[in-house]
């Protein structure tokens, strides 16, 4: 499974957004007739096919809630999320309050990331892009695990 690559696009006025055809295709595939679900990220969204969603939850409902961390995550991930299913266009309706969240509006960027969809304000990934660029060395190093600590 693997969503990968970068589409623009521009959020209509009622908060859709086309998705492309080949993540369409993913997410059907992995979640069937189930809608994909829709959440929060840091400062962008974040849209998983349903079976990946559910070993999300899964994994997350195996951790201890007891643990103020683990309640404050749980909360702000499954706490945020809702159904987003896909329209005959091709379309997701992205909820208000998760498009406040991410600042969407107008020019979106989605990019497929391996198990999920993310979808940012274009000016933001833009940003984050151009951070990951200046630290591209050590962020390398750090994924090889070629990082030293002294």
């Amino acid at each position: 499974m693997s969503f990968r690559g970068r589409f623009d696009h521009t959020l209509d006025t009622k908060g859709r957004v086309s998705v492309p055809a080949g993540f369409r295709m993913e997410i059907q595939r992995l979640g069937g007739e189930r809608a994909p679900i829709l959440t929060r990220g840091k400062d962008h969204l974040l849209l998983y096919p349903a079976e990946t969603w559910d070993v999300i939850e899964e994994t997350l409902a195996s951790k201890s809630s007891l643990l103020p961390h683990v309640q404050s995550y749980q909360r702000f991930l499954i706490g945020g999320c809702t159904e987003c299913p896909v329209d005959g266009q091709g379309r997701i309706t992205i909820p208000a309050v998760l498009r406040e969240h991410a600042g969407l509006e107008g020019k979106v960027t989605l990019a497929g990331v391996l198990d999920k969809i993310e979808i940012w304000n274009q000016e933001r990934f833009e940003n984050a892009q151009a951070l990951t660029l200046g630290s591209l060395d050590e962020i390398q190093m750090e994924v090889d695990g070629s990082s030293s600590s002294s």
